[in-house]
C-alpha cells in the first residue's frame, strides 16, 4: 500500500520542476533502510535471536511514518476529483485544496501560484462528471501511459533485478567472502553502493531528465549482465570480474530502473484513472518480481547459470529499445502537461 500510495502522493502535491527530485529521493529512503538493515545485521550477526534486534529497530521508523502522513494534508488534485465526481461541493473543494497548497508550499507562496495550480486542476477534469470506469484505464492517453508505465515495472523486474542480488551471497562466497561475517559486510558494501548512485540519481533526474538516466542505466545494467555470463561461462577463476558485473548492475539499476521507474509510473497517468492505474502498474512489479525469483532456480538448473544471465542480458537489450522507442520525457513538465502530450 504504500509503494502504491507514496509515489503517487508526492507526484500531486509537489512543484513540477523538482517532482523527481522528490519522488527519487523515495527510493533513495528506501536504499538508506537496507542499509540500515544490512548494517544492523552485521552487528548482530553473531547475537543468538539478533534478527530480533533488526525488527525492533525497524518499527519505530514504521511509526514515524503512520504520524508523518496523518498530520499532511490531502492531496488538492485528489480534493478536486472528488467533488467533480459529486462527493462534496466544488467550491469547498477548492477552498480545502488551496489551504493544503498553502500548507505544503509554505506560507510564503504567492497566491497566484495557488490559483495557477487549481485552473490547471480544474480544466484537467472538465470531463469528469462521475467514476471512471475500469475500462477507461485501457482506452485514448490511459492505454498510452499503460503501457509505458507497466513496461517499465516489467523490465524493472525481468531484466533480473531480484536474481542478481539474491546471488550476491553466493558471488561475493567466490570472491573469498566465505564466512557469514564475510558476507554481511559484503552485503554493507552493497548497500552502500545503492545509496550512492540513488542520490546521483536524486541529485541529476531533474537536470537531466528521465530518458538520459534510462538509456544509460539500462545501457550499463546490460553491459553488467553480459559480463557475468562471461565469468560463469569462461572466467571463474577470476572473481573479481564477477564482484565488478554486480557492482555495475547494482549501480546502474540505482540510476534507472529503480528510481525513475516509479517516478514515471507515478507522473504520466491521467488523473481520472490515476488510482487504479497505478494499481495495475504496481501489481504488475511485485508479480513479476515473484515470477523472477521463483523461475530463477528451475530456469539455471536446466540451462545453466552462465545462459540465464544470457537471457537477462538479452531481455535488457529490449528494455532499451523499449524506452529509447516508447518512454516521453517529462522533465519539467506539471501533470496536467504530461497528461495532454500523451493523449495527443
Amino acid at each position: 500500500m504504500a509503494m502504491h500510495g507514496a509515489p503517487m502522493y508526492i507526484a500531486e502535491t509537489c512543484p513540477g520542476e523538482i517532482r523527481g527530485t522528490l519522488i527519487s529521493m523515495k527510493e533513495a529512503f528506501i536504499v538508506l533502510g537496507m542499509l540500515l538493515g544490512y548494517l544492523v545485521g552485521y552487528l548482530a550477526v553473531d547475537t543468538v535471536g539478533g534478527w530480533r534486534i533488526v525488527y525492533s529497530v525497524a518499527g519505530p521508523i514504521a511509526l514515524i511514518m503512520a504520524a508523518g502522513m496523518w498530520w499532511l494534508p490531502s492531496s488538492p488534485r485528489w480534493l478536486l476529483l472528488c467533488a467533480c465526481k459529486g462527493r462534496g461541493t466544488m467550491d469547498l473543494a477548492e477552498e480545502r485544496a488551496a489551504a493544503a497548497i498553502r500548507r505544503l508550499r509554505g506560507t510564503g507562496v504567492h497566491e497566484q501560484v495557488v490559483s495557477h495550480q487549481l485552473q490547471e486542476t480544474r480544466q484537467s477534469l472538465e470531463q469528469v462528471q462521475n467514476e471512471a470506469s475500469f475500462s477507461e484505464i485501457f482506452e485514448g492517453g490511459s492505454l498510452k501511459a499503460l503501457v509505458i508505465g507497466c513496461g517499465l515495472v516489467l523490465f524493472q523486474q525481468i531484466t533480473g533485478q531480484p536474481s542478481v542480488l539474491y546471488y550476491a551471497a553466493a558471488i561475493f562466497q567466490s570472491a573469498g567472502f566465505a564466512a557469514a561475517s564475510d558476507a554481511t559486510r559484503a552485503s554493507v558494501l552493497l548497500g552502500f553502493v545503492k545509496v550512492v548512485m540513488t542520490l546521483f540519481a536524486v541529485w541529476k533526474v531533474d537536470k537531466l531528465g528521465r530518458r538520459p538516466l534510462l538509456i544509460t542505466g539500462v545501457t550499463g545494467l546490460v553491459l553488467a549482465l553480459f559480463l557475468l555470463t562471461v565469468y560463469y561461462a569462461f572466467v571463474q577463476s577470476f572473481s573479481a570480474l564477477a564482484v565488478i558485473a554486480l557492482l555495475l548492475y547494482v549501480s546502474s539499476y540505482q540510476v534507472s530502473f529503480g528510481p525513475i521507474s516509479w517516478l514515471m509510473v507515478s507522473e504520466i497517468f491521467p488523473l481520472r484513472t490515476r488510482g487504479r492505474a497505478l494499481s495495475i502498474a504496481v501489481l504488475l512489479n511485485f508479480a513479476a518480481n515473484a515470477v523472477v525469483t521463483f523461475a530463477f532456480s528451475p530456469l539455471e538448473a536446466a540451462i545453466g547459470t552462465a545462459a540465464t544471465f544470457l537471457v537477462f542480458g538479452i531481455i535488457g537489450i529490449f528494455a532499451l529499445v523499449f524506452v529509447i522507442i516508447k518512454v516521453p520525457e517529462t522533465k519539467g513538465l506539471s501533470l496536467e502537461e504530461i497528461e495532454e502530450k500523451l493523449s495527443r
